[in-house]
């Protein structure tokens, strides 16, 4: 019985301890009614990883975009080639023929 009732009156002193009741109850404010909350703070990082995923992938293609057109502005050939699968240009003199697979 005596085991008990040291354990039970080191609980009170722990839940009765006035620091770690205002810890407890600071910790819940934080993360549950502060206005930058830890959940909100969690949800913007993964929307600014999300972000910075996009950035990466979009300057990925400008950089072949404008390599791209690089090669179309140097070469005529690639031009010329670029010109004709894409938006079906010819010479006077030719035929297109469109084969669909």
């Amino acid at each position: 019985m005596s085991f008990i009732s040291k354990t039970g009156n080191k609980l009170k002193l722990i839940f009765l301890n006035k620091y770690l009741i205002v810890f407890v109850v600071f910790m819940v404010f934080i993360t549950f009614f502060d206005e930058h909350n830890l959940i909100n703070r969690w949800q913007t990082h993964q929307k600014i990883s999300q972000l910075e995923d996009e950035l990466k992938f979009f300057q990925e293609e400008i950089k072949a975009t404008r390599q791209k057109k690089n090669e179309l502005e140097s070469n005529n050939q690639n031009l010329e080639k670029f010109a004709r699968e894409q938006y079906l240009m010819k010479k006077e003199n030719e035929d297109i023929f469109i084969i669909k697979e």
